[in-house]
């Protein structure tokens, strides 16, 4: 690919490669590489927004910490701290030319060429971490924030946590939610709801899910099979300075139907509402009114018109540290 053609498709030209930039075109990696064969990886998916002030990275220091904690859970020794795996992603999406962009940072077990190690064992193989960025828009549709989605309760059950740990990102853990979303789609719906090993509701396949009943926030605890969804803390945030009752329990499966408002959140999906579950409308079968309420909060902090919860610092501008160290420099002159 072209330095032409990542920039018409909106594609930082340039990788983060184990404490380097390298161009779009060289970031590949061998076939043998165990991570293609054994799912051996570990991601993260982190939005940068144009705000007021510039281009700001929505809660990095928390995507970054969740990256390290996945790669602990599976013996991954990287040699990058999360401030410097925090720089990369600065200096990446500033280096990019975009305003508003989605970045992957990725580790995962590479191929030892001197000594090839095929087998299923991992502690062989080289940690390879690299973070990209593009533009993406909306996850479930340009139109789903405000008119909602329509999902089905997929087949597939999620995987225990006791199987995969639910707790950390890993590629292994998207084979299952790739089959969810398949599914869906193929069934004419915009996307899946998980159940989990007992029967009750888990999450999308790469989303979070949240009920509202009689004004009550109802969603799925942490250790039921869930990922510890950053959009989701965020929400749960927002909805306790509103003044929201926030219950996590375990949800029956009807209650999806019978729920007065419905909606997904994640990174991607940012905060979309479910107008149907398997043909069975929520609620009015458009956006309720608690969505819409968290939804304004949510993106009035990500765009910087308003502080985060307990002025928490939400936001990494890029250009701060840029700006830091010019004015440094000037300083020294």
């Amino acid at each position: 690919m072209s330095t032409k053609d990542v920039k018409t498709m909106r594609i930082a030209p340039k990788v983060w490669r184990n404490g380097e930039f390298i161009d779009w075109g060289n970031a590949r990696v061998h076939v043998m590489t165990h991570a293609i064969h054994y799912g051996s990886s570990v991601f993260e998916g982190i939005r940068a927004y144009n705000t007021e002030r510039g281009t700001a990275i929505f809660r990095l220091t928390e995507h970054i910490q969740r990256l390290l904690n996945s790669a602990k859970v599976y013996r991954m020794d990287i040699t990058y701290n999360r401030e410097e795996l925090c720089q990369a992603a600065v200096e990446l999406v500033r280096g990019g030319g975009m305003e508003e962009c989605y970045l992957r940072p990725i580790i995962f077990r590479g191929l030892n060429e001197e000594k090839p190690a095929f087998g299923v064992y991992p502690l062989h193989n080289p940690i390879d971490c690299y973070i990209a960025a593009w533009d993406w828009g909306k996850y479930l549709g340009e139109e789903a924030i405000e008119s909602g989605v329509d999902v089905c309760v997929s087949s597939w059950t999620r995987t225990p946590a006791n199987s995969l740990p639910a707790v950390a990102k890993a590629g292994a853990n998207y084979m299952n939610s790739q089959l969810i979303k398949m599914e869906a789609v193929l069934g004419g719906f915009v996307e899946g709801i998980a159940l989990d090993d007992r029967g009750y509701v888990s999450e999308g396949s790469g989303e979070n899910i949240f009920l509202v009943n009689n004004g009550k926030l109802i969603t799925p605890p942490l250790g039921a099979s869930i990922l510890p969804g950053i959009t989701r803390d965020s929400v749960i945030a927002i909805a306790r300075e509103l003044g929201i009752e926030i219950v996590e329990t375990s949800i029956q499966r009807a209650a999806l139907y019978l729920a007065d408002e419905l909606f997904f959140t994640g990174t991607a999906a940012e905060i979309t509402p479910i107008r149907s579950v398997d043909r069975i409308t929520v609620g009015a079968g458009k956006r309720g009114e608690i969505t819409k309420q968290l939804q304004d909060v949510f993106f009035d902090v990500i765009y910087g018109r308003r502080p985060a919860p307990n002025n928490a610092p939400w936001l990494t501008y890029v250009n701060d540290a840029e700006e830091k160290k010019t004015a440094t420099a000037s300083a020294k002159e």
